[in-house]
């Protein structure tokens, strides 16, 4: 059996090699954009020295509860090793050969270049956008591929870690079935994406049914590949819209949502968590975690402020000073919670019985 100690200092080593292998990702990729394409420049207020010593400090605070997580077996300490660096090695290349079309569409303002053969009609008008100034959308493999090491550089290597906060809610949540066998509940996670999320929930959660639904063919694709192995429960992935999903009333136990509040229109925020409430039984668990608010990380209002303008994120000024908790309210959630961890506000509430 491994030392914890000298696991716990293997863990503790990657994450700092992660947040240091991002940034300096960003410093150099920054200092390009300067001598290639100054006029692609955001303009942006420079981060107080406390505000920095604030990021760091909430960081170390992160990846202490993360460790301490996996000590209390919420879940397996081998899922924080759960990385793949070859996969990630292979692809890291094609970020830079990215770079300058990116740079071409911020110098351009161009933000609804999408692939020529995608049917426009079968998507919503808002979904149909570049977020994050991200080549062809969230509609290609190419931009399925790339997407899972971009958010770890945004991060500093801590995207997994703030995933990581719904499964301690999620298991609490799931007690209030414990008379049934495991195998009888359904979690579903709403814009599962590349299947971050559902990997961490199965690796917690043997014996659940899982089931993802996300509007991209192409980010199913990469999470069928992470999800759907030999020797792992089938995850069910259905391409479709989180304002209209294809499941019945009550036939959930738990729903996740990671990282898409954000990215709606407030109008269709509330449409989405109106659906969450639909198809959760009553007794079942919600948890949300999308990026933290200005009215409860006030330090770093400066940060948020400015990140709509370094990325494209056309909604997010919006969601920063929205009041989700009154969105949660009026879909019929009661008992609802929230905490942050870094740049992640993570919301539990239930359906009532």
């Amino acid at each position: 059996m491994a030392d914890p100690d000298l696991t716990k200092i293997a863990y503790k080593t990657i994450q700092q090699g992660k947040s240091l292998a991002g940034l300096a990702h960003k410093q150099i990729s920054s200092k390009l954009m300067e001598y290639l394409a100054p006029e692609a420049i955001p303009n942006t207020s420079p981060i107080p020295s406390d505000t920095l010593n604030e990021l760091r400090r909430s960081i170390d605070d992160l990846a202490d509860l993360d460790w301490q997580e996996a000590e209390q077996g919420i879940y397996p300490k081998s899922q924080l090793f759960d990385i793949p660096w070859l996969e990630w090695a292979a692809r890291y290349p094609l970020l830079w050969l990215d770079l300058p079309s990116t740079w071409q569409r911020r110098k351009s303002k161009e933000t609804r270049s999408i692939p020529k053969q995608i049917d426009q009609e079968a998507y919503p008008n808002y979904y149909l956008q570049n977020f994050h100034h991200q080549t062809d959308g969230y509609l290609s493999d190419h931009s399925a591929g790339l997407y899972d090491i971009q958010v770890e550089i945004l991060f500093n290597g801590t995207a997994d870690s703030m995933r990581r906060r719904i499964i301690a809610p999620l298991k609490r949540g799931l007690k209030r079935f414990s008379d049934r066998s495991p195998g009888s509940l359904k979690v579903l996670d709403v814009a599962t994406g590349t299947g971050r999320t559902l990997k961490q929930i199965r690796s917690t959660l043997k014996d659940v049914e899982l089931f993802g639904i996300d509007l991209s063919g192409s980010y199913l694709r990469q999470a069928s590949q992470y999800l759907n192995t030999k020797g792992t429960k089938f995850t069910q992935l259905i391409r479709g819209n989180a304002e209209f999903m294809p499941f019945e009333d009550q036939s959930m136990q738990a729903v996740t949502c990671v990282f898409l509040l954000h990215e709606l229109p407030p109008n269709i925020r509330q449409k989405v968590l109106n659906e969450c409430w639909r198809v959760l039984e009553p007794g079942g668990i919600f948890i949300l975690a999308d990026s933290i608010q200005t009215s409860d990380s006030p330090q770093f209002e400066s940060i948020l402020n400015d990140f709509h303008k370094v990325f494209h994120e056309p909604y997010y000024n919006n969601y920063i000073n929205d009041d989700i908790e009154a969105k949660l309210l009026n879909s019929g959630f009661n008992a609802i919670k929230s905490q942050s961890h870094f740049m992640t506000k993570v919301w539990s509430a239930t359906k009532s019985v």
